[in-house]
């Protein structure tokens, strides 16, 4: 988090405008919670050891000892590390009993409080799942209700995915300055938000905004210099201090200073109350690392508490502790007509005029590409396994070895989701600890991966390289074999790309048929060659291919197979000056769906035509840079959070070379850019794959680009500008967090407009008019702005340092020299060509096919006799929805939720082994309604056909989002609002009489749980 930074002071404002009931005093909820950052500042490690073990000891300690104190728990990463690491089995059963009686309540549930701009949808819901998962498994609670005080701004998908786990409540804070003062005025911090303009009233949600003081208790004291409320004072790391004297320890509560301290808290309730349309206040007690010694802060909130409500009458306030959930329960029933706020977001968010949080959307960039690399890599492998487990429950793959490398990636991915995390806005150590367990965990699901695609999956049967093989002659040429997995239920036609070290290849499939390959000399290596492949897969399949290498130059087509040899053609560097002299030498690329033109006076893109519309747009792509001020004296600065235009962006370089290679499968056009037109090394690049796929089902659409930036200079922040001649008038496209696509409308402020128009991009974003549509989908998340007509940059790197005491005393400064490759897959045309395909694009670029090369190049291997048995069967769903989850998680806990609730309180020992049968399924439409004529139409599919690939499913059951609810049980709280609209609760398995049929609307996200039947061998 970062640290509210201005002191709040008191208003002594003691009117109570607006209060229902005038003569009822005003009912204060004090709710005692910890923030607990999971990174940001301190690794995990140190947080532990220095105070978040204490938080969770001292208080379950500190509730068992009054019945009326309460505490929220809200990350899970560091309950569960404190629960499986630090607590004692007497923590373990007053935990269980504070739970039961209600008094600590899980908020949120997540393992984090994930972060809502840069976040993937994919991910928000693991790391919820993970958390839910847990906490229902070991206390049989759910949690209701979300604590959302610190992400940067606020995403209207969040709420969506709340309201699908079963939230009755929302709760968020950090939203433009100048917005939530209006909406204090007015009394509008309160109001039910449909976050999706197509799932409406089926999924809203009650939101409480946070008021101007957020979570944090107001530390201010007109009678001490000390702050106020935090009778703990501040932690140390990297030790707590053996005496327990902490630094900057609140004055305590006597005799002599209640009075002082009671009149302080009461008139900042009224302040307060004055904001909201009940005579319910909510009042967090609590901020950053707070309640390692909650016997201290509650041994002086006792007195306190008791001394307001002793004099209720005089103050004309009551308070009592309170968890979340009872506030919630509150305000429901009070019983009001709440303001409705459609799908609009609260992004971009700002705290002061100079200060637009929309700097961290590009933030470390290679923390965010392989956060999401280890996203998509989890994925496959848990559609894999868990195909694997049905089909060969006995396999030599061991089944809790497995599962142990999923959960340790899964892990790894939910940590980094926080919103100090994949952010970029933590410490240099606290990112390498992220990169650190991500890495380490991908490692360990690479062995499973290979372990699924090598092993014989019983004794039965051979493994893939078993022995049905023998050495050929030792003169025979070198082969390698590689795996192609595809982890999407749509069958796919699509180029990958094997780095080789061989000039010379033929590639053939599984049943020995050549493949259409082409190599060429490698973009990052002379010592390399990228080998092109056309691969067909099934919807979750994957296929074996033999790289047949020549030791000569390949001659003739029996001999080379069906590989192409691609060979390069250079362009002299040209520089800026002489780009006065534009469009005179076009040079044409050309696939059956467009026409570059690039220009060889600038060696720039000049032009695309969309051929099927016969639609020219003129276009250029190139690479410009904010110099960003470090010096707090100088004006407004950039960091990790914060982007501050001082200037317009200036053109990054001063010279360009070019080098096309034309192929029958790809043709790569590679741009390099040099800051100086002598230098030696270029600083950045652009390499554009056009598919060459004449004939085949390969899409043509698809333009696919990779970067090369860096190290960037200091205080530099850099943007890919596509110029080009569509009237957008400035307003562009961008999705929250990959669920739904959101209007931006370009806004001119009083200061930091530039700043202030940049968005979130997590997979895509588009600029549009009339007749075209440009649309850019990403592998990672960008800020993103149109700031002309006809504009889109992406800002893909940053590298800055300020002195700002504030950072260097926490090490957040940004000085990032890292090399960044960030990708992205571009495509023009119609809006209505591109409504059908953007979805589908931005999630087969997010799950690429797996490659895996499964030998090192060596003398061939010969089959004794042909591969038995058929490949396997593919899985395969309508073009509109998309297989979002298939796993096995392995929490083990009865469907039925009253045993499990009687499981739990028995007293027993809990431990138990993982469940292997019950599969997670996810499966989400991808269509807004009305989006497309077709494909926005409710699809209507029976699972047990679907699956057949996989198993004979025996058992279906729908669940809420991360699946502790039972769909039938859970009746969410219907809140009143203006039009009334009566939420339509019945979700009919079917529209015919089949069963296992399920029909699934537009922008659904439906969850089930499946068994299927047993398989022996």
């Amino acid at each position: 988090m970062r640290f509210l930074s201005v002191l709040v002071f008191f208003l002594c404002r003691c009117c109570s405008d607006g209060v229902t009931g005038e003569n009822e005093p005003i009912q204060t909820f004090v709710i005692p919670h910890s923030h607990m950052d999971v990174g940001w500042v301190y690794t995990i490690q140190e947080s532990m050891h220095a105070y978040a073990a204490n938080v969770y000891t001292s208080v379950t300690e500190e509730l068992s000892k009054a019945e009326d104190r309460r505490f929220i728990a809200v990350e899970q990463e560091f309950f569960r590390l404190w629960w499986d690491t630090v607590a004692t089995d007497s923590h373990k059963r007053q935990v269980r009993q504070l739970v039961k009686e209600g008094r600590l309540e899980f908020i949120i549930g997540g393992q984090v409080m994930h972060d809502e701009a840069v976040t993937d949808l994919d991910d928000e819901i693991l790391q919820m799942t993970e958390g839910h998962g847990f906490l229902y498994e070991t206390f049989g609670v759910r949690p209701q209700f979300s604590w959302h005080v610190d992400p940067f701004g606020a995403s209207a998908t969040t709420p969506v995915l709340f309201a699908l786990a079963g939230f009755n409540g929302h709760l968020i804070s950090r939203i433009d300055y100048d917005l939530k003062d209006t909406m204090q005025k007015n009394k509008k911090l309160q109001f039910v938000w449909r976050g999706s303009p197509s799932l409406k009233e089926k999924q809203q949600i009650f939101t409480h905004t946070m008021d101007q003081f957020s979570y944090c208790t107001p530390s201010y004291l007109p009678f001490s210099n000390s702050s106020g409320f935090y009778w703990n004072g501040v932690a140390l790391f990297p030790d707590p201090p053996k005496d327990g004297v902490y630094p900057n320890m609140s004055l305590p509560v006597t005799k002599e200073t209640v009075h002082a301290y009671a009149k302080t808290m009461v008139d900042n309730i009224k302040q307060r109350a004055a904001w909201f349309r009940t005579n319910h206040v909510l009042w967090p007690w609590g901020c950053d690392k707070q309640f390692y010694n909650s016997s201290v802060q509650f041994n002086n909130m006792d007195p306190l508490m008791k001394y307001i409500n002793q004099n209720s009458k005089e103050f004309g306030v009551t308070v009592q502790y309170a968890t979340l959930g009872e506030y919630f329960k509150a305000i429901y029933q009070s019983n009001l007509v709440w303001e409705l706020r459609e799908s609009e977001d609260f992004l971009p968010y700002s705290t002061e005029p100079h200060q637009a949080w929309t700097g961290f959307y590009a933030s470390r960039n290679v923390l965010k590409g392989v956060a999401r690399r280890a996203s998509s890599q989890l994925h496959a492998a848990e559609t894999l396994f868990t195909r694997y487990r049905i089909s060969f429950p006995d396999g030599p793959v061991a089944k809790d070895w497995a599962l142990d490398k999923l959960r340790a990636l899964r892990w790894a991915v939910s940590e980094v989701q926080h919103h100090d995390g994949i952010t970029g806005t933590e410490s240099p150590k606290v990112a390498d600890m992220y990169l650190q367990h991500l890495m380490q965990a991908m490692m360990g699901v690479e062995e499973l991966l290979a372990a699924l695609f090598l092993l014989p999956h019983n004794l039965d049967l051979p493994s893939i390289l078993g022995s049905h093989y023998h050495r050929k002659s030792v003169h025979q040429a070198l082969e390698q074999h590689v795996i192609v997995y595809n982890p999407l239920a749509w069958n796919t036609t699509t180029i990958i790309n094997v780095t080789v070290t061989s000039p010379t290849a033929a590639v053939f499939d599984d049943d020995g048929k050549p493949v259409p390959a082409q190599i060429q000399r490698s973009a990052e290596s002379n010592a390399t060659y990228d080998l092109f492949i056309m691969v067909e897969l099934g919807g979750l399949q994957h296929r074996k291919y033999r790289i047949k290498f020549s030791e000569k130059q390949c001659s003739g087509r029996f001999k080379c197979g069906w590989t192409y040899v691609a060979k390069g053609v250079l362009f002299e560097r040209r520089n800026v000056r002489d780009s006065l002299k534009t469009g005179r030498r076009l040079l044409p690329v050309l696939n059956e769906c467009y026409k570059l033109m690039f220009d060889q006076d600038t060696n720039l893109l000049h032009s695309i035509t969309y051929l099927p519309e016969k639609r020219r747009v003129r276009m250029t792509q190139d690479f410009w840079e904010y110099h960003a001020n470090g010096d707090v004296k100088a004006g407004p600065i950039s960091d990790n959070y914060i982007f501050s235009a001082n200037a317009s962006a200036v053109r990054a370089y001063k010279a360009v070379d070019m080098e096309i290679i034309p192929g029958k499968i790809v043709t790569e056009v590679r741009q390099h850019f040099y800051r100086e037109e002598s230098d030696k090394d270029y600083a950045y690049s652009i390499t554009t794959r056009v598919p060459e796929c004449f004939g085949s089902k390969a899409r043509c659409h698809r333009l696919e680009q990779t970067y090369s930036l860096g190290p960037l200079r200091l205080n530099t922040e850099v943007v890919l500008r596509t110029s080009s001649s569509l009237k957008n008038n400035r307003t562009l496209f961008t999705d929250d967090n990959g669920y739904q696509m959101m209007e931006r409308t370009y806004r001119k402020f009083t200061n930091n407009t530039l700043a202030r128009n940049y968005f979130p991009m997590v997979r895509t974003a588009y600029i549009e008019d009339d007749l075209s549509r440009l649309l850019l989908v990403s592998d990672r998340a960008h800020g993103v702005s149109s700031q002309a007509n006809g504009q889109l940059e992406v800002m893909l790197h940053r590298r800055l340092w300020n002195n700002l005491a504030w950072n260097l005393g926490y090490n957040l400064t940004l000085n990032d020299s890292s090399v960044v490759r960030p990708t992205l897959w571009m495509t023009l045309g119609s809006v209505s060509a591109t409504s059908k395909l953007y979805q589908r694009e931005a999630i087969e670029l997010q799950h690429r096919p797996v490659v895996m090369p499964i030998d090192q190049p060596q003398r061939p291997w010969q089959e004794k006799e042909p591969r038995g048995g058929s490949p396997v069967r593919s899985v395969v769903l309508p073009p509109n929805l998309h297989l979002l989850s298939l796993s096995i998680p392995g929490w083990n806990y009865s469907s039925d939720h009253d045993v499990h609730l009687s499981h739990v309180h028995s007293g027993k020992d809990l431990h138990s082994e993982p469940d292997y049968d019950r599969v997670l399924l996810r499966i989400m439409h991808l269509f807004e309604e009305g989006e497309d004529p077709e494909l926005s139409k409710p699809v209507t599919i029976n699972l047990k056909d679907v699956l057949q690939g996989i198993g004979e499913v025996k058992a279906l059951k729908e669940r809420s989002l991360t699946g502790t609810w039972d769909i039938t049980g859970l009746q969410r709280w219907k809140w009143k609002t203006a039009d009334n609209l009566e939420t339509n609760k019945e979700r009919c398995w079917s529209c015919g009489n089949e069963a296992f049929t399920v029909t699934i609307s537009p922008k659904e996200i439906r969850t089930f749980f499946v068994h299927f039947a047993s398989k022996t061998f």
